[in-house]
């Protein structure tokens, strides 16, 4: 009994440890804060965190897993830095997510599916009057992830978060990159939930390909 009065404490802490060097140092790599290129050390990001160096390197274990980081022995952790052939892969992978998901759901699409849709789109506008394009790029995502959890593989679901925090990393996840995409994407949006609700395969596919393709022009000119 003493024993695991003594262990289970210090087991229960690891784990939440190790997750808050995860959020730590992956909200750092996607705001940019950590910029492309920077070095971490185990011992800067266990003094920023508070924790021992265990966690963090169980932390930066998963992040170089996820793409974001290079480790390096004795060194640290290199931020990686985004590429061209990087926004195309994502941008690729996207359409095969979403294309799949829309034309996996468009012949029966569930009543709760339109539901949440036209809630975001509400949503979306709203805050685009706001001008607040914070919120309005997540709720963009949630419109998107919407349609993709209805298709119902768990696993399709989870890559498309990590496609989608890759994106943001890339800074083509808000508006500020090009301010007439708020317009734009609230019309895509609405032709997207028009053609779900028809059950029209052919139209619901063209916009979602023609919505998700626009990130490639932003390709031109980053490297």
């Amino acid at each position: 009994m003493d024993a695991i009065a003594v262990t289970t404490p210090a087991a229960a802490k690891s784990p939440a440890a190790a997750e808050r060097v995860y959020l730590h140092v992956k909200g750092g790599v996607l705001d940019r804060s950590y910029e492309g290129g920077t070095l971490l050390t185990e011992g800067d990001l266990a003094e920023a965190v508070g924790v021992s160096r265990t966690p963090v390197r169980e932390a930066l274990l998963r992040l170089e897993a996820e793409g974001l980081l290079k480790l390096y022995p004795k060194k640290g952790a290199l931020v990686l830095p985004v590429s061209v052939q990087e926004i195309a892969d994502v941008v690729e992978t996207r359409l095969l997510v979403e294309l799949h998901a829309v034309a996996k759901v468009v012949n029966a699409v569930p009543p709760q599916l339109i539901a949440r849709l036209e809630e975001s789109l509400a949503e979306q506008r709203g805050h685009a009057e706001a001008g607040d394009l914070a919120a309005f790029a997540a709720a963009d995502r949630q419109f998107h992830a919407e349609i993709v959890r209805a298709a119902g593989n768990r696993i399709l679901a989870h890559l498309y978060d990590q496609l989608r925090d890759r994106q943001l990393r890339m800074g083509v996840a808000t508006m500020h990159a090009e301010p007439s995409r708020v317009a734009k994407n609230l019309a895509e949006h609405t032709e997207i939930l028009q053609a779900l609700r028809a059950g029209a395969a052919h139209t619901a596919a063209d916009v979602v390909e023609r919505h998700v393709s626009w990130v490639k022009v932003l390709v031109r000119g980053e490297g």
